[in-house]
Order: structure tokens, then sequence, then C-alpha cells
């Protein structure tokens, strides 16, 4: 063979090569499992939008809000999200009916942000099965934080052990001879609470006077909060849904009983629990948060919170920015989004639970100045950390410093 056909040979070898390891690449940045393709991603959710936790159902229609901006805004590398969110009404029944629907008439890629403890307890194994990502889930349950068991199930707020734990560490050190009566829904919500509760007070477990539950499908709350005024207890750790702790706040101004209040996270929303409870009724109840207050003019200059109102005003102009959940439903859809936008084209699912296991110092507008969502393969918990407020006037008012309640399963 001449010099020079051995040349033409090895620049066609090189061509070849190159054609291939191009190819490859090709196909390398393109992947794709059911609910994903070149113009699209399918987002499934279930949402409380009728029944006794519909006060939870303005997350949902923010988070479609927000994924309409990120459209309107050319969409996430190109594709549009088409978010599929059905009503489960609170039910775990319904809850699987309509997730099974979603996976397998839909064929969405992931399900995102469904809420409530019992909902997600009665999907989480059926979601595993099917390898279908169950993300950032609407429930603070520590159990969204187990990897191992279930990788295809991660949470996004704070665990309800985490802030229970919190609440226990300021009464050890405020009211160390306080007389705590626990008021809990019966389910894996409240339970969650009250194992923190007592981890955190450890040796002074004594210090509780009684252990009260409500169902939720109750009318009304009202003779569980005479009986624990009549407890002699004079602190309550309040773990309800917000329709139970607007009921409870307006009974125990009314039986004119003053224990110290805490009231969970879940239930501090100013705009559905707070104004329909009353103003004078809620002064000097307790709570943590981990999230800004749309209406307090503290914010007012935040470059994170005037982006909220800005998406507000453009496109949910009907959510009320004194609503805690309009503020966490922007949060989380902010998240979902920065996870898709790491996938890149490799919109597997695999690689979705993958980018959501690798999220550095991610700081939503929304998030109080200081807390973080950091995960790994092995934490699934995004936000770990909450700082303690109390009621007063029309607004919280926050206090002390930017807290972590370590919880261990």
């Amino acid at each position: 063979m001449t010099t020079q056909a051995k040349l033409r040979l090895a620049a066609a070898s090189a061509a070849l090569v190159a054609f291939v390891a191009t190819s490859g690449t090709a196909l390398a940045q393109k992947k794709y499992d059911t609910g994903a393709s070149d113009t699209e991603i399918k987002i499934g959710n279930i949402m409380p939008y009728s029944g006794p936790a519909s006060a939870y159902g303005v997350i949902g229609k923010t988070e479609e809000a927000y994924f309409k901006k990120i459209n309107a805004e050319g969409g996430i590398n190109g594709r549009k999200i088409n978010f599929i969110t059905y009503d489960d009404a609170y039910s775990p029944p319904k809850a699987v009916e309509q997730v099974r629907k979603l996976v397998e008439s839909d064929e969405v890629l992931l399900v995102f942000n469904p809420l409530g403890t019992p909902s997600n307890t009665a999907i989480q194994k059926y979601l595993n099965s099917k390898k279908v990502p169950q993300l950032f889930v609407a429930t603070g349950a520590t159990k969204w934080n187990e990897p191992k068991d279930f990788p295809w199930t991660m949470g996004w707020q704070p665990s309800y052990q985490s802030e229970a734990r919190i609440y226990a560490k300021f009464l050890l050190k405020e009211k160390p001879d306080a007389k705590i009566a626990v008021f809990y829904q019966n389910d894996d919500f409240g339970k969650d609470y009250v194992k923190g509760l007592k981890d955190g007070l450890g040796a002074k477990t004594s210090m509780i006077v009684l252990e009260e539950s409500y169902e939720v499908s109750e009318p009304t709350i009202d003779s569980h909060i005479v009986k624990m005024k009549a407890s002699g207890a004079d602190v309550l750790v309040n773990i309800t849904t917000p329709k139970f702790a607007a009921q409870a706040i307006k009974k125990i101004a009314e039986i004119e009983w003053k224990p110290m209040h805490l009231l969970t996270n879940v239930s501090i929303s100013v705009g559905s629990v707070i104004k329909p409870a009353g103003f004078e009724n809620a002064q000097g109840i307790i709570s943590a948060t981990y999230g800004k207050d749309g209406s307090d003019p503290q914010w007012d200059n935040d470059p994170g919170m005037k982006k909220f109102l800005a998406f507000l005003e453009k496109y949910y102009p009907e959510g009320n920015k004194s609503d805690t959940f309009v503020v966490y439903g922007y949060g989380a859809a902010q998240t979902l989004v920065k996870v898709l936008q790491m996938c890149g084209d490799d919109l597997t699912r695999a690689n979705v639970m993958k980018q959501a296991a690798s999220l550095k110092d991610f700081e939503p507008d929304t998030l109080l100045p200081g807390v973080k969502i950091n995960t790994s393969p092995t934490d699934f918990a995004p936000i770990s950390q909450l700082q303690l407020q109390r009621f007063k006037g029309e607004k919280w008012e926050l206090f002390g410093d930017v807290m972590s309640g370590d919880v261990t399963n």
C-alpha cells in the first residue's frame, strides 16, 4: 500500500471514529422515559382541592401558575411542562386511584409534591415498585427520608420530628416546669410530631399531662379543647391541619383558656388560618418557619420576594400573598424546575432522582435567609432548618436563630 493510500485510509478511519463518537454523544445527550420528549415534560400531582384539608388546594394552583410562567419563558431546555393535577380530597383510597391514573393513563414522568401524610403513605409502595419519582412530597413525615428502603420518594419541607424537637428545646429552656397538653391529628402526621416532641423532651416527657387526638372526620373539635383546659395544662402543643387549627384558636379564646400556644408550621397561614380565626385570638401564638411571610413588610426590598410578588401579579393575581401555602407552592415548584434544568437532556426517572439528590445550597426565592436546600444520595431531607416566630398584631415576628432539629431514623 502506498503512503498516499495509507494516509487516505487513516483519514477515513479518523472520520469514522469521529462520526461514531459524535453519534454516541448525540444519543447520550437525549434520554427519555415515559412522560418526557423533545417538546414536553409531563408532571403529575394530587392535592386536596376538596374535603377537610381543602385549604391546601392553593398549593396546586400556585404550582400550576408557576409552570405557566416557566412555559411562557420558553420552558425547561426548550420543553414545556404539562402539569396534570387531580383532587384526592385528602382521602388515601382516592389518592391511590388518582395516582394510578396519572401513572398508567396520563403516563407522567413523575409525581410531584403530592400532599398529605395519609395520602402519600398510601401511594409510596406503588410508586416505588413502578420506579416513578414521588418527588418533593408535601408533608414533613420523617419517613420520606429513607433512600435505602424508598429510593423513589423524597420530601421537601423540614420533617415534623425536626420541628417538634425545636419546640421541645424551646420549652425546656423557657418553661421547664410546663404542664403540656398535646393535641394531635390521629394519623401518621400527628403521631410523627408527638414522637419528635417526646424525643426532644427526653427525660422530661413527664411534662406532658395529656395527649388528646381527633379524627379528620370530626365536624368540630370544641369538646377536645374544653377537656384540655380542664387538665390544668398551661402549654398547648397544637398539631392540627388548617381547618381544625382555626377552630382551636377560636375556641381557646371563647373559653378564656390562656396557655402558651405552640402551633404546627402546616397551619401558620395568616390568610387561611389566623385571619379566619381572628387576629385578636391569635396573639402570642408561637410556631416555627422556614419561609418568608409574603405579607411582612420586612421583605419589601428582598430580591426573592420581589420576584414572587411579580409572579403573583402576572400569573396568579388571585393568589393571596399572605397565604403561606401560596409561598410554599412557589418554593416547591421552583425547586422542581431547578432539578429538571439539572437533568439537561437526560429526562429519565433515574436521572431525575439522581439530580434531586445532588442539590447544593439551593435557595428558592421564598426561603428565609440562611435556610438552604441540600440533598445527597443518603440525605433525602432537602430542608432541615427553621426559625421560631411569634404572632403579633396581624403578622408573625421571627425571633432567635435559625435552628436545626437533628433527627435520626
